[in-house]
């Protein structure tokens, strides 16, 4: 859960948030999906898959509540069980769960590590996990044996009057990952499937929770502002590990930079200048509307910047002759304006665009050099970062 929880009924599933306020429906030859959502604590989501129309209907809910500590009232979380126990008598699923999400994505639900095909093909033919709640259909209860389901070690064991079994494995799930839940886990899970080895399903349980412990961010202050957007982008389940690799991330000193500034050699200063101004405002209408922020000329517009080219994995996905043609050469245009705007800083020009620099106190620093090292791949991004260039340049200002 890490977070949230998670309800899937293939018929259903919570894992993150609860429904109002947004209400989206999409509809295809494949059939209809309607999504609720909404932003107030506990923050959820909820998605009706109507199925295939040319099949069969079917009916999957999925459902995702945020804080996890929503769940930590045994009370709310009787409730809840209430609501799926009501789901399942009235619409038979041959497999629905409630567990966190980010516990789901680490057991690879639900393919559980069948390839897209076979999974689709074969579904939940087997018990391949057990989370904290569970219900199986009848065909599934007859395979492992209704005798040995109903006997199954657990905070709840209910049979349902279509023949489905009803299983909570303890009364809350908010402390899924601590270790005797995980025990509970492990013991329920060889009870069903006792071609298990209990100490090895339990090692991978405590694997899983130690993925999941949180790691305090303790970013370089220099790139702080733009790690710290990155973590939310990973899967819930990746996030803790991603935030200790990105607190272990250095960047290189800046090299974009001289101690003593090559003399101007343009014959017309202001025409340049004016050059450049056509391309940092050619960049600033291209992306405004994608990052609002850039009108502003500050810190925080090259922090948005960064995170932007990041998540769209710019350097990668956009053709090379037209980043090195025009964003670039934009964008260092951008970057110069930005320490002269903040800084004091002032321009020296160069015929060489990639040699124009901008002096900031008693470093002269190079936003054409750097804007093109920034842009080469995924990972330049990160380390030649616009936010560090400028956390760099601003204390050298006088």
């Amino acid at each position: 859960m890490s977070g949230g929880h998670h309800v899937t009924r293939r018929g259903v599933d919570p894992s993150e948030g609860f429904l109002n306020s947004l209400l989206e429906e999409r509809r295809d030859e494949y059939g209809s999906i309607i999504g609720l959502s909404r932003a107030e604590s506990p923050v959820v989501s909820m998605a009706l898959d109507l199925g295939l129309t040319q099949r069969a209907s079917e009916l999957s809910i999925s459902l995702t509540i945020q804080p996890l500590t929503f769940f930590a009232a045994v009370e709310a979380c009787r409730d809840f069980v209430a609501v799926v126990r009501a789901w399942a008598t009235r619409y038979p699923a041959h497999h629905s769960v409630a567990h966190g999400l980010a516990d789901l994505q680490l057991a690879d639900s639900p393919a559980f590590g069948r390839d897209a095909a076979t999974w689709k093909r074969d579904g939940f033919d087997k018990i391949y996990e057990l989370f904290w709640l569970k219900v199986f259909g009848p065909k599934l209860v007859e395979s492992v044996g209704r005798e040995r389901m109903l006997s199954t070690p657990a905070h709840l064991v209910e049979e349902l009057p279509n023949g489905s079994v009803l299983l909570v494995l303890w009364p809350t799930p908010s402390e899924f990952a601590s270790d005797e839940a995980r025990v509970a886990q492990a013991r329920a899970h060889v009870h069903l499937r006792p071609d298990f080895d209990f100490d090895t399903v339990l090692r991978t349980l405590r694997e899983r929770s130690a993925a999941l412990v949180p790691v305090e961010p303790r970013f370089h202050p220099d790139v702080a502002p733009f790690l710290s957007r990155l973590p939310d982008e990973f899967a819930i389940s990746e996030r803790q590990r991603k935030i200790a690799e990105l607190n272990a991330f250095r960047p290189p000193e800046s090299e974009e930079w001289l101690p003593v500034a090559l003399p101007s050699d343009v014959e017309n200063p202001e025409r340049v200048l004016e050059s450049y101004g056509d391309l940092s405002e050619g960049l600033v209408a291209g992306l405004h509307t994608k990052v609002p922020s850039i009108m502003d000329e500050t810190a925080e517009s090259l922090t948005a910047l960064d995170f932007f080219f990041w998540k769209e994995d710019f350097p990668e996905r956009y053709e090379r002759h037209l980043i090195d043609g025009h964003t670039a050469p934009a964008l260092g245009a951008y970057l110069g304006d930005v320490l002269v705007r903040r800084l004091g800083g002032t321009w020296v020009l160069r015929q060489k665009m990639e040699e124009s620099q901008v002096r900031v106190g008693k470093r002269v620093w190079l936003p054409f050099l750097r804007a093109r090292r920034y842009m080469q791949s995924r990972q330049s991004l990160l380390d030649y970062s616009l936010t560090q260039f400028f956390k760099e340049a601003e204390r050298y200002r006088p």
